[in-house]
């Protein structure tokens, strides 16, 4: 029987291993290598607190880019305080500092980083007088939301959800590929997608683990 846990990664929930797992990208680095990262950072004075606040300015910055339509710039900048608000776990880990209240910040600064950018892209767009762009980046960001939704109320319910074709790092390495290379319509569009697709994908693998 599953049991509530706590807040995520804190805690063990149960998880139905008959349901397939469909991840394109790792959900985090090599151990051994995480924990020699995280200890180079946490040298510098750097706390999991710290770096999470770090990266989302960062990317609120990277917004502020797109809706100058300084596009190459913004996923530059989107994608190097994207990868440092990553260190945070690998500094937690190494360090032994994880605690809920860091869990919690970690994972509003994500959801807010990722809506700002989502945003700043609806703005570009809508500037530009692209209509159905712009209702791409907006359902973007709903299904952005969606997917972090599901594995809150599945982790409410005590099941672990790590699952899901289009998770935060795809998103971020997909959109920050298309910043870079001028591709945001091709980029959103796809993201319009397979994001919604990836929250629907994560309430199948919830409602078969709680049946079974």
């Amino acid at each position: 029987m599953c049991l509530k846990e706590g807040v995520s990664g804190y805690g063990k929930a149960c998880h139905n291993s008959a349901v397939p797992s469909f991840n394109l990208l790792p959900q985090r680095l090599p151990e051994k290598f995480s924990n020699q990262l995280g200890n180079a950072v946490a040298r510098t004075g750097l706390t999991p607190n710290m770096l999470s606040l770090v990266g989302f300015v960062g990317n609120a910055g990277a917004a502020f880019l797109v809706t100058r339509e300084a596009l190459f710039a913004a996923g530059l900048v989107y994608l190097f305080f994207s990868a440092v608000d990553l260190l945070d776990g690998a500094v937690a880990r190494a360090t032994g500092s994880a605690s809920p209240y860091g869990a919690v910040l970690d994972a509003v600064l994500d959801r807010s980083s990722e809506a700002l950018i989502l945003v700043g892209i609806a703005w570009y767009f809508a500037e530009r007088g692209e209509t159905w762009q712009t209702v791409a980046a907006f359902m973007a960001l709903f299904g952005s939301i969606a997917v972090s939704y599901v594995r809150a109320r599945a982790e409410i319910v005590g099941v672990s959800m790590r699952e899901g074709l289009f998770r935060r790092q795809e998103r971020v390495v997909l959109l920050g590929g298309g910043l870079l290379l001028g591709w945001l319509t091709l980029v959103v569009a796809a993201l319009a997608i397979l994001s919604n697709l990836t929250a629907l994908q994560r309430f199948y693998i919830l409602g078969r683990t709680l049946r079974d």
